[in-house]
């Protein structure tokens, strides 16, 4: 059996490739959009996909099941929960496809796939046992997609705190315990292959490690051995939870309706320097700078998005960025194709032109600059604390803010901003922080192209709390 995880960073996400050598064929289980990276993956292993999966309809980036469809490659995908939980672009279809219920059975090769319906996450939810039937009659782990992750389990929350459907929180999480419960039965010998790692949304203590095992979690992740009442893990799974991007509901509707097919990266024009000029001001277009915030901060294009090119760049693009918007870079040129791919991957395909910070250096009009202060001003000042013509805005997690905040802060977490936008007082100057200055930085930004006038504290929160505790 051949096997081959693939990661992306941004998105803290897991696809997996599994082939049968025997006849050259393999299926990719929750792929991307992407999916040219599985099929050169493929070829270098002298391996043909003739099979693609999910295991369920994904909320945090666009699922490659539908390009792959388009190609001829038979896809698979679950035929569990209500009607409001299909793959209504795949039902009826012209695809080659096969929807899947519990205990459902297929092959690759030598290679068997028995879906197992685990809902919680998402009512339709499948996982997947892997048995080798070359070398094995009993399976070698589970593909668990957003089931069961190392050190956690996939959040119940997202359908009302993402998707907005009223009260089915708690409903999710007493189903999800059940998921839980039938897991404690799996063989502990048995490897968990997870859809997401350290970084994701999906979850609130997801670990680094790629892999697990089900006897491992069933020692050591908090969220299972939660699981000693069903009320006792719902009060668990549902405290704390940060929370997701809006971009989610979008990803969660367009995976069930079907993804627009492009068969390929959008191609962005290079501007030239007239171009630029009429970019500056104009709000119905997204410019988006990937440009690290300092750099931002000292001079940028007005009206100009900030999203440096790193690991929060998908959620901060999906959070301010709309699907009907033009949307034009400001990228380093060897990074055009790199930034482009990871906005196809959250379904902002409108991407028309890029320029490069090169270029802005022969912008003279630039002029764009963000007020920016450190905690020791912000201390010895103290101007801002009680002062009706200043907002602070912390822009970090509810979770974040209880555990300490500003007197008199106002808190809307970053990826929230965009929808809340009114709720901040426009008439007062705004005085954004977060826990380090990367989020805030592009909270001031979306601020500053709405008409804000913002100061960011650029800075650690960490530092603000020692000065306050030192003066207290």
């Amino acid at each position: 059996m051949y096997f081959k995880q693939f990661f992306d960073e941004r998105l803290a996400q897991y696809a997996y490739m599994i082939g049968c050598q025997a006849n050259g064929t393999a299926i990719v289980i929750d792929p991307m959009r992407d999916i040219d990276q599985y099929i050169e993956h493929a070829a270098s292993q002298n391996l043909t996909i003739v099979g693609a999966a999910d295991t369920h309809i994904h909320a945090d980036y666009i699922s490659g099941l539908r390009e792959f469809a388009e190609r001829g490659v038979k896809v698979y995908a679950s035929d569990e929960g209500d009607k409001d939980w299909k793959y209504e672009w795949l039902m009826n279809s012209d695809y080659d496809y096969e929807l899947l219920n519990d205990g459902d059975e297929f092959s690759i090769g030598n290679i068997t796939i028995k879906a197992w319906h685990t809902p919680g996450h998402t009512p339709e939810h499948l996982s997947y046992f892997i048995t080798d039937g070359a070398a094995a009659d009993e399976p070698i782990g589970i593909a668990t997609g957003d089931f069961v992750f190392v050190g956690d389990v996939g959040r119940p929350d997202l359908l009302e705190s993402a998707a907005g459907q009223a009260n089915v929180m708690e409903p999710s999480a007493r189903t999800l315990f059940k998921s839980v419960e039938d897991f404690k039965k799996v063989p502990e010998f048995m490897q968990v292959w997870p859809g997401h790692g350290a970084g994701s949304a999906c979850g609130k203590a997801l670990g680094a490690i790629p892999e697990t095992t089900v006897g491992y979690e069933l020692r050591y992740n908090n969220s299972i051995k939660s699981a000693t009442s069903e009320d006792d893990f719902v009060k668990f799974i549902l405290e704390g939870q940060p929370e997701p991007p809006l971009y989610f509901a979008r990803m969660k509707r367009d995976n069930k309706l079907g993804p627009k097919v492009l068969k390929g990266l959008p191609q962005p024009k290079h501007l030239n320097l007239n171009e630029l000029k009429k970019l500056a001001g104009n709000t119905d277009v997204a410019l988006l700078d990937t440009r690290e915030r300092d750099e931002f901060s000292e001079g940028h294009i007005p009206g100009s998005l900030l999203s440096p090119l790193n690991k929060q760049f998908n959620t901060v693009a999906g959070s301010y960025i709309t699907e009907e918007e033009e949307i034009y870079l400001i990228v380093e040129e060897h990074r055009v194709k790199e930034a482009v791919r990871d906005l196809y991957r959250i379904g902002l395909d409108n991407i028309v032109g890029f320029v490069t910070p090169t270029d802005l250096d022969h912008y003279k009009e630039q002029g764009g600059e963000l007020e920016t202060i450190t905690v020791q001003k912000f201390d010895e000042i103290d101007q801002y604390v009680g002062n009706d013509d200043y907002q602070i805005l912390d822009v970090r997690k509810a979770s974040e803010f209880e555990e300490g905040n500003i007197e008199g802060a106002q808190n809307i977490a970053h990826t929230r901003l965009l929808p809340r936008m009114e709720e901040v007082p426009s008439e007062r100057k705004v005085v954004v922080h977060c826990q380090a200055g990367g989020r805030s930085a592009v909270a001031a930004a979306l601020l500053q192209r709405n008409g804000y006038e913002v100061v960011l504290i650029d800075d650690a929160w960490e530092n603000y709390k020692s000065k306050a505790a030192a003066t207290a």
